[in-house]
């Protein structure tokens, strides 16, 4: 595997970092700028809100720019963003630092999701993936939790400060690593407007939007009971608060390990790979909502949780470059937004079942619904790939063997 791969891992490690780490510090923030823990939670909403929009926008404005320029370009303004961001007295102003460095940081997503499959080659491509995305495991299970130990410690703003240090190192190593030729063109469309309309195109193919609508799905089953997972462990469980960042480095293991695995089978079985981990993501939801308040059940099914929602993610990422070959900066885009997707609806339903008063233990099954219609939606693209072949068959039947046999 490519250095680079490595190293475009490492950037997303540390703008992933930034992407969760105020979910640990909001009453710091809250109080060093002067607004409510509501208002501060605003600013996590701000940076949904950017990376939902910004990796479509900056898949076409940097279509014809070479892959590292558009890296260089996104992590420069997401480093400054953060630097700005640490020096602000003001919370408007931070807000809109959020939204901005969200904004590149989903651009950023979509090239080096482009760039790691292009160095690493259509063989290994989910393994790619899975070094890629596991940047944002390890921030999940690292990044987390040390964010908030730093915010705590020294200032909210600090930890701003780290992240903007941990990017332009990370920028250092994409320079280094990323070869700075642009991307061949293709052979039935050199110029630039031609590449943009036959990506815009390859948009229209259904089998694309099935496979965005089947990440959509997965994420908001994942999320929506990871969202409230600390309040279930402590509510519902009856767990001490003591024991939650045990436990989030509980489940980040697990998702480290489900990713790492997916990654190595993603690329011979895809779909095997998504039936058996959405599969095992409805039944941990299911056994989850039935055992929430056992915590030796409880506790292992945290782990099991994580390496079950992580697992599909290589094959979640790799199967809108299989639909979508013609389209893969904008598919690649597409399919940030979907992540982002299943990120806001996942908590905003969990959200809907606890101000109804159901209390926690009952997200698991929401979680379960949405892994199933997320296995309707895979078991679709199984039906539309095989039609193609069927017909293909059927156009071109095998020759008669000699003899009649």
């Amino acid at each position: 595997m490519p250095l680079a791969v490595y190293v475009l891992g490492l950037a997303i490690f540390a703008q992933g970092t930034s992407e969760l780490m105020l979910a640990g510090l909001l009453p710091e923030t809250a109080a060093g700028l002067g607004v409510s823990v509501p208002d501060a939670g605003l600013l996590i909403s701000a940076f949904a809100v950017g990376m939902l929009v910004g990796a479509p926008v900056l898949a076409v404005v940097t279509l014809r720019w070479p892959r590292r320029t558009a890296l260089l370009a996104f992590m420069a303004v997401f480093t400054v963003a953060h630097v700005v961001g640490a020096l602000t007295p003001g919370y408007a102003t931070l807000l809109v630092t959020r939204v901005v460095a969200a904004f590149v940081y989903a651009g950023f997503w979509a090239v080096a999701a482009v760039t790691a499959i292009g160095l690493a080659g259509p063989a290994a491509r989910g393994r790619a993936m899975g070094i890629v995305a596991g940047g944002l495991t390890v921030a999940t299970t690292l990044g987390l939790p040390a964010g908030t130990l730093v915010g705590q410690a020294l200032g909210w703003r600090a930890a701003f400060w780290v992240v903007a240090g941990m990017s332009a190192l990370a920028a250092l190593g994409v320079l280094a690593t990323v070869p700075g030729r642009p991307p061949a063109p293709h052979p039935s469309a050199p110029r630039t407007e031609t590449s943009l309309r036959r990506e815009l195109g390859a948009l229209a193919n259904p089998r694309l939007w099935l496979a965005l609508g089947t990440t959509a799905l997965s994420t908001a089953g994942l999320l929506v009971t990871f969202s409230y997972l600390s309040a279930l462990l402590t509510d519902t469980t009856g767990l001490a608060p003591g024991w939650v960042p045990a436990m989030l480095a509980l489940y980040g293991a697990g998702s480290l390990i489900g990713i790492t695995v997916g990654g190595r089978v993603a690329d011979a079985r895809p779909f095997t790979l998504l039936y058996a981990g959405l599969a095992a993501l409805v039944v941990i939801s299911g056994a989850l909502a039935l055992s929430a308040e056992v915590a030796w059940l409880a506790v292992p099914l945290v782990f099991l949780l994580g390496a079950s929602g992580f697992a599909t993610n290589p094959a979640l990422n790799t199967r809108v470059f299989a639909v979508a070959h013609d389209a893969p900066t904008l598919a690649a885009s597409f399919n940030v937004s979907a992540f982002n997707v299943g990120i806001t609806v996942g908590p905003w339903l969990g959200g809907l079942l606890i101000a109804a008063g159901y209390g926690y233990a009952p997200l698991g099954w929401i979680g379960a619904a949405l892994g199933l219609l997320a296995l309707g939606a895979v078991a679709l693209a199984a039906s539309a790939e095989r039609r193609p072949r069927t017909a293909a068959a059927h156009r071109n039947p095998a020759p008669a063997c000699p003899g009649g046999v």
